[in-house]
């Protein structure tokens, strides 16, 4: 059986790029992928998850004695710490217009926006997720949907270029406008709503604990993916999420710590703080541990912290200045959420063209998997700059699918984000009409949930989180 995201042989090079990501010794790191290769163990990662050939049992032993080498490797970092106290003693003081001066209600109309927002945001990206840049736009150019102005289609697609940049094949049965009824499933959307129970249920309470057991419960080890995986496997295994630093189902044998998995947890934790971006980073903080490290754990507080704004803002910069704040000054991600702003200012301006723009950001994180925070949040930023709020929504869940990394994700994100800015009055019906107002799960319970119920109910979170 092939297993993505979970074969100890697959692990292994990949943890080769996060500990050189992560700043570990080049000389430990290499004396151990020397051994690894001699042994018969591929440096190369896996792109999508598992190689085609399954590893013996003597290369599988090796790998996991190798992976529990390569943890021991893993250097700490002043400028990029685990511990909730630590990242807080860093964090920049939120502007007054971000937090401050407001009552933090979020109006009914934006609320919804940001729930149709991510759903279709996440929509236009699920059947070209896995299709890099230039597939995503040889497919919208050969149907008339160059540069990106509505859902894809197979309708007119010429042989050769499907062959070539084959569709998602769980998604396009569901996410191409010749099929689309209303919001399919996602783990992009199944994990707000579980967030959303959650904290019906605990509230501020809320601990890692009670994440862990409420994925347990709920979600299919299937429809958990790369570092959400790994968390899975390790809470089989009886290893303890709690604490205030790294937790050990964040960091055994889990290379992807710091990919995108838990930034797509985040909103409604912005949603059940508006206006108070620092709460809502807090409770992503308390999520994003189970499964992250790092600059995964601050994406997950910083889309928090831009969904929180963005319920109560006037303009994307009030949104952006948030996300930043709650960031490490010295983090690779802040860098790169700060550059993705200002190509996206650029855009607005129309001093770069979108092509110039997404040139800028593959020369830059190109080299990181399409999967990774740090790329992610880079184009997230750039789209939600060049957007500019009001009117702009198309343009920026465009933009974030068109860089071709973790299409679904980053059009989500965004699309959360410019829907609340929006509200879901401000939204063109074309990205709306077809999801007729309910989303699909694989959660327990009815097999589709209504997009105006859930906005009452996390309107009501507010009451919940005692703000």
């Amino acid at each position: 059986m092939r297993l993505t995201w979970a074969q100890p042989e697959d692990l292994v090079a990949h943890e080769f790029v996060a500990l050189a990501e992560q700043g570990a010794d080049p000389e430990q790191v290499a004396a151990v992928a020397k051994r690894w290769e001699v042994a018969g163990g591929s440096l190369q990662p896996e792109r999508a998850g598992a190689g085609a050939r399954p590893a013996g049992p003597e290369l599988r032993f090796l790998a996991r004695q190798i992976l529990d080498e390569l943890t021991a490797l893993v250097p700490g970092s002043r400028d990029e710490p685990d511990d909730r106290e630590a990242i807080v003693a860093l964090m920049t003081v939120p502007s007054a217009s971000a937090t401050g001066n407001r009552a933090r209600v979020a109006e009914e109309d934006r609320v919804a926006g940001a729930w149709w927002g991510r759903s279709a945001g996440c929509l236009l990206g699920k059947p070209v997720e896995k299709i890099p840049r230039e597939g995503i736009e040889e497919i919208a150019r050969a149907t008339g949907n160059w540069p990106i102005t509505g859902y894809f289609t197979a309708r007119g697609l010429p042989a050769e270029v499907s062959a070539r940049w084959p569709w998602n094949r769980r998604s396009a049965p569901t996410s191409l406008v010749e099929n689309i009824d209303g919001m399919p499933e996602d783990d992009d959307l199944n994990f707000p709503l579980l967030v959303l129970d959650l904290l019906e249920e605990r509230g501020a309470a809320l601990t890692t604990a009670d994440v862990a057991q409420a994925w347990l419960a709920n979600l299919p080890a299937g429809r958990v993916f790369t570092a959400e995986r790994a968390a899975y496997r390790n809470l089989l295994e009886a290893r303890d999420p709690s604490g205030d630093g790294a937790s050990e189902t964040a960091t055994h044998h889990n290379p992807f710590r710091e990919w995108i998995g838990a930034l797509i947890r985040a909103d409604v934790y912005g949603w059940a703080h508006p206006g108070d971006p620092v709460a809502a980073a807090r409770l992503a903080w308390v999520d994003a541990r189970l499964s992250h490290t790092r600059n995964g754990l601050y994406g997950a507080m910083w889309a928090a912290a831009l969904c929180s704004t963005a319920l109560v803002a006037v303009s994307v910069d009030e949104v952006l200045d948030a996300g930043e704040s709650v960031l490490p000054p010295a983090s690779r991600l802040l860098a790169a959420v700060r550059r993705g702003r200002d190509l996206g200012r650029s855009l607005r301006t129309g001093e770069l063209s979108d092509v110039d723009a997404l040139d800028a950001l593959h020369a830059e994180f190109g080299h990181l998997h399409w999967v990774h925070t740090v790329n992610n949040a880079a184009v997230i930023a750039c789209a939600i700059g060049a957007a500019g709020g009001h009117g702009g929504f198309g343009r920026g869940v465009a933009l974030a699918v068109a860089a071709g990394w973790d299409t679904d994700s980053a059009g989500a994100t965004v699309g959360s984000v410019l829907g609340a800015l929006t509200g879901l009055s401000g939204l063109d019906g074309p990205w709306v009409a077809p999801l007729h107002g309910r989303l699909a799960t694989s959660l327990p319970g009815t097999p589709e949930r209504s997009l105006a119920e859930l906005t009452v109910r996390t309107r009501a979170l507010r009451t919940r989180m005692g703000t």
